[in-house]
């Protein structure tokens, strides 16, 4: 069986000052998508039907399930008509990882962390992102959400969901993920990072949503030190990136952005930052 389209077409009646008129729209697809591991549904997922293998090995690293990419031994998608299913076999040596780090959920799409079964493995303990990373101008920064905009098809035809982008310095944006959650397609980039051997130290993440406490740490997980978002991050999000040696900037949105902490590896020179 295929998967489905990430999109569908449908009808509404749009409402203005001078009568309404029927519109044809797209909106976004979700369905739910099963991580089985040797067998074993360990979480569920509303997400766009897109990407799954890349949103699989995504979240196999992000959540520590696997500590690399060559520890999946095996990735198969498997569409039901209900849902999507990741099954994946891992490396042997993976099983007690997985046990420890056991949680089933299933809940809505702008939660990561709804269904873990624990305040300790919601406010898990993050290693620190290693001292080298890119050096990025003020100008890369501030434009960077502008610069995911190239990468959001899914974006353009429905409005609807978010993007998470890796920009490497003088480049720009170079591979970008779509999803109706902004952790699945935080996600789906890191999994298709992995899949494509691209280091996450060398660059930046960019994101088109807030920063939560669950972006920090997947992006911490994922070993990158910058992340630039389009919105706020939350007081403990910063906490947490302030300890982990994370950079960030948000409210990044063309003109400006608002650089939070660890200032280190901006080229430009600005204002001490605690």
């Amino acid at each position: 069986m295929d998967l489905p389209s990430p999109f569908g077409a449908t009808t509404a009646m749009q409402h203005r000052s001078d009568g309404g008129v029927t519109i044809s729209r797209d909106l976004p697809e979700e369905m739910a998508v099963a991580m089985v591991y040797d067998g074993t549904t360990h979480a569920v997922m509303m997400a766009t039907p897109a990407d799954i293998e890349d949103f699989a090995a995504g979240f196999s690293l992000t959540e520590g399930i696997v500590a690399g990419i060559d520890q999946i031994a095996s990735c198969d998608v498997i569409a039901h008509p209900k849902g999507i299913e990741a099954q994946m076999w891992l490396a042997e040596d993976r099983g007690a990882a997985l046990a420890a780090r056991r949680r089933t959920l299933a809940g809505p799409v702008g939660c990561g962390l709804c269904g873990i079964d624990s305040i300790e493995a919601a406010m898990r303990s993050l290693p620190e992102v290693a001292d080298r990373g890119p050096m990025l101008t003020d100008g890369e920064i501030a434009s960077a959400v502008l610069s995911l905009r190239d990468w959001q098809p899914l974006h353009d035809r429905t409005r609807a969901v978010h993007a998470a982008g890796f920009m490497l310095p003088g480049q720009g944006v170079v591979l970008a993920r779509e999803d109706v959650g902004r952790h699945n397609a935080l996600d789906k980039l890191i999994g298709a990072m992995a899949w494509q051997g691209i280091d996450p130290a060398q660059g930046a993440i960019v994101l088109t949503s807030r920063v939560s406490t669950e972006m920090v740490q997947k992006c911490v997980m994922a070993g990158c030190s910058v992340l630039i978002a389009v919105s706020a991050p939350t007081l403990h999000a910063l906490r947490l990136a302030q300890d982990a040696g994370l950079t960030l900037a948000a409210f990044a949105r063309g003109e400006g952005f608002e650089l939070f902490c660890h200032p280190q590896r901006l080229r430009a020179k600005v204002p001490h930052v605690a």
